[in-house]
């Protein structure tokens, strides 16, 4: 159906322009992933400068979490684009930060704030990834669903 057609198109889609909930869900996600490459720089300078107990250990912590902040800032950079693919890494990093966040609440220390911000974001960035609007620029169409209707 065309937009013509159907009166409940989002107008920031006929006219191209980029749903806030998406440019929202981009930043959560690009937010994530400077944090991780942030992490992963001061894991691995601490690791090579520093006295770690472990230097090895150290070093491929920062090197692995500098490898897991590409996937967050793919997904952000696709979601600004307005690109169909960069839905799927997004929701993935979402998932992956909630067992991350439960960990840090169980902590006693410091790291419950910091469980408390990234259970916040990853459910945030969830329900924007997920809602129509999102989808709909995006272009992601739902199962059984084609482009054409059938006459």
């Amino acid at each position: 159906m065309s937009s013509e057609q159907n009166p409940t198109t989002d107008t920031t889609e006929a006219d191209g322009r980029r749903p806030r909930r998406l440019t929202y869900a981009a930043a959560l996600a690009a937010l994530e992933g400077a944090a991780l490459l942030i992490g992963g720089v001061w894991m691995l300078v601490l690791g090579v400068t520093g006295d770690p107990d472990d230097r090895q250990q150290a070093v491929t912590g920062g090197v692995t979490l500098l490898v897991l902040a590409l996937l967050p800032l793919l997904a952000a950079r696709g979601l600004l684009l307005r690109r169909g693919w960069s839905r799927g890494p997004a929701v993935i990093t979402q998932v992956m930060a909630l067992p991350v966040a439960y960990n840090l609440l169980q902590a006693d220390s410091m790291a419950i704030p910091a469980g408390i911000a990234l259970a916040a974001a990853a459910v945030a960035s969830l329900v924007l990834l997920v809602n129509p609007a999102t989808t709909q620029a995006l272009g992601i169409r739902g199962p059984g669903r084609s482009e054409e209707p059938k006459g």
